[in-house]
């Protein structure tokens, strides 16, 4: 019926998100009360997301890194996020387990969505990540990773790989399990991300 816009959270969405994120019941009820108001649907358009993150970023431009975001996270491909993919991701993005965060991170760079990560779509993302890097901040990188294309070298190096290779997610996330450089390299700093959010609540 009519219920769908209803305020109240429902119980099989609540405990599903309790089992697959670190909110707390009350933490959820409030993030859902905020989502609805900034979106009555119960659904974020691609645009929305993009502007939830500019709020984020006001000194960067994360509208290109949004977009990929929340491509990785729209699961069901409808170009939308509810929200038990939007918590989802909230959770993925900030605190997720090690293991789930680096599948998130290799649907990420899957620009295609074709089972394998090339050279290219490496700097497709790292170039979406250097928007929003401020340039102050951009000024104080090592020499061989302060461009798009020397981070993208320097990662596909670290893989072993040549230039018309392709990744399996298997060789990604063990690729990155044993070398934490690699980690560093293709986020975002998402502690700078965490802060926001915590802001963003008070």
């Amino acid at each position: 019926m009519g219920n769908s816009k209803s305020s109240a959270l429902s119980k099989e969405i609540l405990e599903e998100l309790q089992l697959n994120t670190k909110f707390s019941q009350e933490e959820l009820c409030t993030w859902y009360q905020s989502f609805l108001k900034e979106c009555p649907t119960g659904r974020i358009s691609k645009q929305q997301f993009e502007g939830i993150y500019s709020k984020f970023f006001p000194d960067a431009d994360p509208k290109a890194y949004a977009r990929h975001v929340f491509r990785s996270f729209d699961s069901n491909n409808d170009g939308t996020l509810d929200f038990k993919e939007y918590m989802i991701a909230l959770h993925m993005t900030s605190s997720g387990k090690a293991n789930q965060k680096l599948e998130w991170a290799f649907s990420l760079y899957d620009v295609d969505g074709n089972g394998t990560i090339n050279k290219s779509e490496v700097l497709e993302i790292i170039t979406a990540i250097f928007k929003m890097i401020n340039t102050e901040d951009q000024k104080h990188l090592p020499e061989d990773e302060n461009t798009p294309e020397r981070r993208t070298n320097k990662i596909w190096d670290f893989f072993g790989k040549k230039d018309n290779d392709k990744l399996t997610e298997g060789e990604f996330i063990q690729g990155i399990m044993n070398n934490k450089e690699i980690l560093r390299l293709i986020q975002f700093e998402p502690q700078k991300v965490k802060e926001k959010l915590k802001e963003k609540k008070h």
